[in-house]
């Protein structure tokens, strides 16, 4: 009998628990409260824009192409060869 009114105590703390959480997350309140946060974050975003400071670009023909055929060193290793050498 304890059995049962422990697992209904737990039944039913769940449930208000359950309850009680969507209401407030589905209130009017909850979603005013969300949208003036998200306004200010965006509008913080908008104001620290303008002050960035805008970088030249430097890294032009920094990137030298190489020539696969060029490569006198090209080893190519398997792995059972590398075991048969050891």
């Amino acid at each position: 009998m304890l059995k049962e009114i422990k697992i209904l105590f737990y039944i039913i703390f769940i449930f208000f628990f359950l309850f009680f959480c969507t209401r407030y997350y589905i209130s009017d309140e909850n979603k005013k409260k969300s949208f003036l946060s998200i306004k200010s974050i965006d509008d913080k975003i908008l104001i620290n824009e303008k002050s960035l400071i805008i970088l030249d670009n430097n890294t032009e023909n920094i990137i030298e192409f190489l020539d696969e055929l060029n490569n006198e060193k090209d080893n190519e290793y398997k792995f059972w060869e590398l075991l048969k050498r050891n």
